[in-house]
């Protein structure tokens, strides 16, 4: 397996992280954009990525910005906004061809960074704030997205999950906010968000593909025109919990299937030692076709359509997903806590864990087939703080046991039972 070698730099208090390497006939690049996740800033936070796609001092209109990445051999530009622990990460993300495969008089990756530097520091304006219409129509865009989760059941039950679960906690709120806290946004308060924004946030730049750090520091400084007068951290994850009664949670929506999501606290995390521990706990659990769940839950006693569980180790904890019959609420959920028991039990054959360590060593492996996966991978250190090379995860995953596995169990709480069911249900 290749070695992730990222070179480190910093210019103007962005951090620059750089991959020498000739495998890909693209650059990679992303930037991360990070602030902690609070109800006053999550919706703004939210919306001004899409009005930055929208256009620039340089290419106002929508269709100029578009025409610009068609003019640099059809260059990709996209953003995701989601949630990490306690922060809220905007992801702004180029994907150019190098040079080398084609003929071009400018560097195309020296034009990468100008539009993308634009796009961040010097979005089109108009009487000193955003375009009021370009904020309207990203506005509705939002606005649309939020309320399709509902229609998404299975997705609107993850999210109504986490709510209940955290309902006390920031980690409650959606990425893109709410539907009352988007209406209120004006061009003038978020264009008042957008320069605050880009002064505080954690921003960390990567590249992966033919060139040198020393290209890329010069790059930046000629194209992201930002005054940032200190340097950001992000800082630790807050995991306490209190363990003890269950929340369960009962809801009732025009749905003909149920929908039994469970969530649980543990406190190991990411920058824990015992992390490769708790993803062979999920893998085992209900994470492939082979874990606990999907065979006891949905093969042998037919109860799930769907069932499966997933960690998350920057928030310390993991939830279950399951779509099930109504009427078969009780049972499935008396399974589900088998399942969670058995676990506790340390009731792992070697098939299950080696089966399991065997999907995650895939998973780990293939992931050095994608540049932008390999710049995630790496952004999981920035935000944790702990530094631990796929090398060095392969070799831990190798190394745990069954009664390693049984031991992490235990830090494993239910939290929240929560259940969708239709209106007529009794």
């Amino acid at each position: 397996m290749n070695k992730i070698l990222f070179e480190r730099g910093s210019v103007n208090h962005i951090r620059i992280h750089v991959m020498p390497t000739k495998r890909f006939k693209t650059f990679a690049i992303s930037v991360y954009a990070g602030i902690p996740l609070e109800e006053k800033t999550v919706a703004t936070t939210g919306l001004i990525p899409f009005v930055l796609r929208r256009g620039t001092v340089s290419y106002p209109e929508t269709t100029q910005f578009r025409e610009r990445l068609e003019n640099l051999y059809g260059a990709g530009f996209g953003f995701d906004i989601y949630k990490r622990g306690d922060h809220q990460i905007v992801q702004l993300r180029m994907d150019t061809i190098n040079d080398s495969f084609v003929q071009s008089n400018e560097s195309l990756l020296e034009q990468s960074f100008s539009f993308l530097g634009e796009v961040l520091t010097e979005p089109v304006t108009e009487i000193g704030s955003f375009r009021a219409s370009y904020v309207a129509a990203e506005k509705e865009t939002v606005r649309k997205k939020l309320e399709s989760i509902i229609n998404d059941k299975i997705r609107y039950a993850a999210e109504r999950c986490l709510e209940e679960m955290f309902r006390n906690d920031p980690y409650r709120l959606h990425p893109l906010g709410s539907r009352e806290e988007l209406a209120a946004i004006t061009p003038e308060s978020l264009y008042s968000a957008f320069g605050s924004w880009v002064e505080n946030a954690n921003l960390d730049l990567y590249v992966v593909g033919d060139t040198t750090l020393e290209e890329v520091t010069q790059l930046v400084e000629k194209s992201f025109k930002i005054k940032r007068t200190e340097a950001r951290q992000y800082t630790p994850t807050n995991v306490s919990f209190e363990t003890g009664d269950v929340h369960t949670v009962e809801e009732r929506l025009n749905v003909n299937q149920g929908k039994l999501n469970l969530g649980l606290r543990t406190s190991i995390t990411y920058g824990d030692d015992k992390y490769a521990t708790a993803l062979l706990y999920n893998g085992v659990l209900g994470s492939y076709p082979h874990s606990k769940l999907f065979i006891n839950v949905r093969e042998k006693e037919s109860l799930a359509y769907y069932a499966s569980s997933r960690y998350d180790g920057h928030k310390g904890m993991a939830t279950i997903q399951s779509g099930i019959e109504i009427a078969n609420y009780e049972k499935a959920l008396e399974i589900i806590k088998n399942q969670l028991e058995a676990m506790r039990q340390g009731e792992i054959s070697d098939l299950e864990l080696n089966q399991t360590k065997a999907m995650i060593r895939n998973h780990i492996v293939e992931m050095q087939d994608s540049a932008f996966e390999m710049i995630a991978y790496d952004f999981n250190r920035v935000i944790s703080g702990k530094e631990r090379s796929p090398e060095e995860l392969l070799a831990q995953i190798e190394q745990v046991t069954a009664s390693d596995v049984k031991e992490a169990a235990q830090t494993f709480h239910l939290n929240t039972v929560y259940f969708l069911k239709g209106e007529k249900e009794e």
